[in-house]
């Protein structure tokens, strides 16, 4: 027999059955708290120190309408009783009002919170761009803020309806509304016009000598030229009507000429 095997001892039943009886390694730590400091070691969960019993400052903490809970304190207002509505129209407090209210603009002409699908199908045409080419900037000014209350107007009565469900009047309203939208793009058409043209006026000013842009002094300074006044030599042909007018032709001075002769004589 070699010292090996005579040093080997046999396993018994005893040993056989503690070494089942063991915990599983991960679990030693839990059985052995002193191994390693791991009972000095210990930390909070939460950064912030711990309290028992922390303040509550919500005042209202446990006021529910489900439960039936109601505020920790009582309300100065909790024995006043509620108002009630007057369900009778003659009983109510009737408050003066402005017929030329400016918020009447944000309604129809009847003052009605819907307008129905004749009123609102009941427009002209959109305004064109030759239409507007001749308007001034105070006209095109008013026209502009008229189609944006008017564009207000739709989008209130739209929202309106729809929060009614009503299920009329759309289909008039975005037509009218497409009306108005064309309106306001033929005013911006305009003006663009409007500030391309004074631009290039502008180029030409600065060019012109006889146009002062610094500011100081006539803004047209016009140069040294001669007046030339027409006389009795001239075409009475090439005359205008404004100098026949006012000058007389080369007969008639001739004829008057001789009959002055004549006179003396």
């Amino acid at each position: 027999m070699s010292s090996a095997s005579a040093l080997r001892r046999p396993i018994t039943s005893s040993r056989r059955l503690l070494f089942h009886d063991l915990p599983p390694p991960y679990l030693l730590p839990c059985l052995c708290p002193g191994v390693h400091g791991w009972a000095g070691s210990r930390t909070a969960f939460s950064t912030q120190p711990w309290r028992a019993y922390p303040r509550d400052k919500s005042r209202t903490r446990g006021v529910s309408a489900i439960h039936r809970t109601g505020p920790k304190q009582a309300l100065s207002v909790s024995k006043d009783p509620l108002p009630r509505p007057v369900l009778d129209a003659k009983k109510r407090t009737k408050y003066p009002v402005d017929e030329n209210h400016g918020l009447w603009q944000f309604f129809n002409s009847k003052r009605t919170t819907l307008s129905t699908p004749e009123q609102d199908h009941a427009h002209g045409r959109s305004w064109t761009v030759e239409e507007l080419r001749h308007k001034s900037w105070e006209d095109l000014h008013s026209l502009w803020w008229v189609c944006i209350k008017e564009r207000n107007r739709i989008a209130t009565e739209s929202f309106e309806r729809s929060r009614l469900n009503a299920g009329y009047g759309d289909y008039e309203a975005e037509e009218r509304d497409h009306a108005v939208r064309h309106t306001m793009r033929a005013i911006k058409h305009v003006l663009t016009e409007r500030y391309y043209a004074w631009q290039e006026a502008s180029k030409l000013a600065r060019s012109d000598p006889e146009v002062n842009l610094t500011g100081e002094g006539p803004v047209l300074i016009p140069s040294d030229f001669e007046v030339i006044r027409p006389s009795p030599a001239w075409p009475c042909h090439k005359l205008t009507s404004s100098w026949q007018d006012d000058v007389p032709l080369m007969e008639d001075a001739q004829t008057s000429a001789q009959d002055d002769k004549r006179l003396t004589v």
